[in-house]
């Protein structure tokens, strides 16, 4: 990335609690903004209108097409694109492995794990042209361990750090760095009002995960590859 030029950041999930964290720790950095989200609406309460600093592009992950868009449309308006944020996810528990139906597993691996093949198929070649980026995708501190009525999440989200890991091996050489972040639970209105006895201590603020997330997208964090950072207790 040519540090005189302000990066071009993809963030999906963009208008959800940690997408908004994201996007504005990046502005705050002056970053150009590609903000992809499920529908207009939501993108537009989230964060306005679009403007000189922010491109707001609906998508829906699960379709190559969709995510194609935004990554050409981001492309075409900025010049290039430098860093993928891939935000975008879902979660859900309740039932044991041998209990959990097809249609939650499916569920799962593809908010989690298949919107990130989607959109690194759309954005590397456009970083490879651009002569090199970074990626950070999210995980979960439940990927480091299985845990009861909650592998079908687990396996979705360890799936994600191999993701990130292989392509970090391959990509290096393109000057590509991929990493990926490894929140505890999130603390968000939604998260408490869920879990109004839990110990909101090992929690992490979703600031916190998005300065993570810039620093790993940063510079400063050149020699960092591969990596799957935790954050939280």
């Amino acid at each position: 990335m040519n540090s005189n030029i302000p990066p071009s950041v993809v963030v999906t999930g963009a208008a959800g609690n940690l997408g908004r964290a994201v996007a504005a720790v990046f502005r705050e950095r002056g970053a150009r903004l590609v903000l992809v989200g499920r529908d207009v609406e939501s993108l537009h309460r989230a964060f306005g209108p679009a403007n000189e600093q922010q491109l707001l592009v609906a998508a829906d992950l699960l379709r190559q097409a969709d995510a194609a868009r935004a990554v050409h449309e981001g492309a075409a308006r900025w010049g290039r694109i430098d860093v993928l944020c891939n935000l975008a996810g879902g979660f859900e528990m309740g039932k044991p492995v041998h209990e959990t139906s097809d249609e939650t597993w499916s569920q799962l691996f593809d908010s989690n794990l298949r919107t990130v093949l989607h959109m690194v198929r759309a954005a590397v070649p456009k970083m490879i042209e651009g002569g090199g980026g970074c990626i950070v995708n999210v995980g979960a501190q439940s990927a480091r361990q299985g845990l009861a009525l909650m592998g079908a999440y687990c396996a979705a989200k360890e799936a994600v750090v191999r993701l990130s890991e292989s392509m970090a091996a391959e990509l290096a050489g393109h000057g590509i760095r991929v990493n990926c972040v490894l929140p505890s639970i999130i603390d968000t209105p939604q998260n408490r009002a869920a879990m109004p006895k839990a110990d909101t201590t090992r929690w992490v603020s979703a600031h916190d995960v998005a300065e993570a997330m810039a620093y790993l997208a940063s510079p400063a964090a050149s020699g960092i590859n591969g990596a799957a950072v935790p954050l939280g207790r």
